[in-house]
């Protein structure tokens, strides 16, 4: 039976080799006569739904653990949060006694929970990793295409390279170094340094749309400042107090 041109709701009626020149943006249909049309895809309600700039409605940002495809994007800010924001800054600022929650412990039990702080942290960082590549795998959307992404990308990078020098003053013997005073020296410096890169990303992906869809207003301006305290914290720590130390032993 020769198929016949059927002009069905929503769909365009146009042959093959003019779709998309009808104007109308739409998927052209062919089909037997006599044969049910395609069944619509059934619009999301309109409490997921929001308007944009245009005028237009589109799904609104799913919340985290949602069983949307955005939900699973929506871990991403969650894992990384918690490993750069929360773990990494806590285990750098073990070290300092005016802001350190375990003051009263040994060095020796500090640095241990050091590790600890920071291996929660790479793993959150994959986590969050893993969830990122995911949902843009699924949505079939590009990687790597902001300024937030490159820079994460960067960030993740000099976070395991500061996980292996750390390692190697973990066991020096094994890692056959021979002049731990000046690997701490770079393992102190760079960290700072991996810690602020960490800054900026978290300030660039509060300027993306999703974070700006959840968070408005003032609640916007002070999750911008959050942030910003730690790393002031951590960068005088660091510049005022370990450094010159670290200079004077070398």
């Amino acid at each position: 039976m020769p198929f016949a041109r059927v002009a069905l709701p929503g769909r365009c009626a146009s042959p093959p080799d003019l779709r998309g020149r009808c104007g109308r943006n739409l998927p052209h249909c062919w089909r037997r006569p006599g044969e049910e049309p395609l069944p619509q895809p059934r619009p999301p309600p309109r409490s997921q739904t929001r308007k944009t700039h245009s005028g237009s409605w589109e799904r609104a940002p799913a919340r985290p653990g949602h069983a949307d495809p955005g939900g699973l994007f929506s871990w991403h800010p969650v894992f990384m949060a918690l490993a750069f924001c929360l773990c990494m800054a806590e285990a750098i600022l073990l070290f300092s006694p005016e802001h350190s929650l375990f003051f009263f412990c040994s060095r020796k039990a500090r640095i241990g929970l050091h590790w600890a702080g920071q291996t929660l942290a790479v793993l959150c960082a994959a986590l969050g990793l893993g969830f990122i590549i995911s949902s843009k795998t699924r949505s079939e959307l590009p990687h790597l295409v902001s300024w937030h992404s490159w820079v994460g990308a960067l960030t993740l990078l000099a976070t395991v390279g500061q996980a292996l020098c750390g390692l190697c003053l973990l066991f020096p013997r094994a890692a056959r170094v021979s002049r731990v005073a000046r690997l701490k020296l770079y393992h102190l410096t760079c960290g700072l340094v991996v810690y602020l890169i960490a800054t900026v990303t978290v300030l660039l992906g509060m300027y993306s749309v999703w974070f700006q869809a959840q968070i408005k207003g003032a609640a916007w301006y002070l999750c911008l400042a959050l942030p910003l305290y730690p790393a002031l914290v951590i960068m005088h720590q660091i510049s005022s107090a370990y450094l010159p130390r670290k200079k004077m032993e070398m």
